[in-house]
C-alpha cells in the first residue's frame, strides 16, 4: 500500500507561490489536470483572489510579510492515490527572517516534520551568483579596498541554510542519502531562463554551490523548470489575449529530461506515483 503524501511547499518572496497556486486550483476545477480534489479545500481565499485577477489578464499582488495563512488541499489521482498539499500563504520575506533569526515558529515546524515531500521554489532571475575575483576588474586586482561592505549570506548560502533548518527541524537521519522527505525544487518562472538547457544544467550553471549541496544530501533531487503564467502580466494592465482564452490556457512545466508539459501540476501528481 503506498504511503498517504504530504506535500508541503516552500518559497522566498517574489518567486510566484500564490499565482502557482492559483493556476494549480484552476486546473483541478476545470479538469485540466491529472489530479482531482477528493474533499474540502481548507482556506482558498488567497488563491481565489489570485484567480479573479489572472480571469481580468492581471498578476495578483504580493503577499504581505506579516500574513501567514495555511492551505490545505486533499488531492486523489486516477489510481486511487492521495495526498495532502499544504500551501502556506506567507510573505516571502518570512522566509529570509527564519534564516537570520534562526528560529522556526511551531506552524511551521509542525508541517516540516509531518511532510512526506518538499517542493521549493527558486527563481534563478532573482538570485544572484557569488562574487570572487573573477568579477573583479584586471585593474583592481592587488588593490586594497576603499569601502566597508557589510557581511551578508549570499543567495547560494542562504538557501542551503535554508535547507539545513528545515533539516534540523525534521530530525532526519543524515547517516546516507536522503529518500524521504523528497526534495522537488522547482524553477519558476522558466520562461525568464536563457532555453537549450535541461532544469538541472540551469541550476547548476547560476547556482553550483547550492546544486552540490542538494545532490550530496538528497538520493533523487527532482529539478523541474515552472512557468505558471508562461509569460509577465501586470498588475495594473489587462493582458486581453490572457482575460480572452482563460488562465487555464498558459503555464507549463519543464521536466527534468527537457519534455515541455502543458500539465502544471506533473510535479506534484508524479509525487504520488511514488512508494
Amino acid at each position: 500500500m503506498k504511503t498517504q503524501r504530504t506535500i508541503l511547499l516552500l518559497g522566498e518572496s517574489n518567486v510566484g507561490k500564490t499565482h502557482y497556486g492559483a493556476q494549480f486550483l484552476k486546473r483541478l476545477i476545470v479538469g485540466r489536470s491529472s489530479l482531482k480534489m477528493d474533499g474540502q479545500a481548507t482556506n482558498l481565499g488567497p488563491f481565489e483572489d489570485a484567480m479573479d485577477s489572472l480571469a481580468d489578464g492581471r498578476a495578483t499582488g504580493h503577499t504581505p510579510s506579516d500574513v501567514y495563512n495555511e492551505s490545505v488541499w486533499p488531492v486523489i489521482d486516477d489510481n486511487g492515490a492521495k495526498a495532502e498539499l499544504v500551501w502556506p500563504d506567507y510573505g516571502g520575506e518570512q522566509i529570509k527572517g527564519l534564516i537570520s533569526d534562526h528560529r522556526l515558529a511551531m506552524a511551521w515546524r509542525e508541517r516540516i516534520v509531518g511532510a512526506t515531500d518538499w517542493l521549493l521554489l527558486v527563481r534563478l532571475h532573482t538570485l544572484q551568483r557569488d562574487s570572487d575575483i573573477f568579477a573583479r576588474p584586471l585593474t583592481e586586482l592587488g588593490k586594497p579596498v576603499t569601502k566597508t561592505i557589510e557581511p551578508k549570506l549570499s543567495d547560494q548560502a542562504r538557501l542551503i541554510e535554508l535547507l539545513q533548518m528545515l533539516l534540523h527541524a525534521a530530525s532526519v537521519d543524515r547517516f546516507s542519502l536522503l529518500r524521504q522527505p523528497s526534495l522537488t525544487i522547482l524553477l519558476s518562472c522558466w520562461d525568464e531562463v536563457a532555453s537549450g538547457r535541461l532544469p538541472v544544467e540551469a541550476l547548476r550553471a547560476e547556482l553550483p554551490m547550492f546544486c552540490d549541496f542538494v545532490e550530496s544530501v538528497w538520493q533523487k533531487p527532482t529539478i523541474i523548470g515552472l512557468s505558471a503564467l508562461e509569460k509577465p502580466l501586470s498588475q495594473d494592465i489587462s493582458d486581453r489575449d490572457y482575460a480572452n482564452k482563460g488562465p487555464e490556457a498558459f503555464g507549463y512545466v519543464m521536466r527534468p529530461d527537457g519534455q515541455e508539459d502543458s500539465d502544471i501540476t506533473w510535479p506534484l501528481a508524479r509525487l504520488l506515483t511514488q512508494d
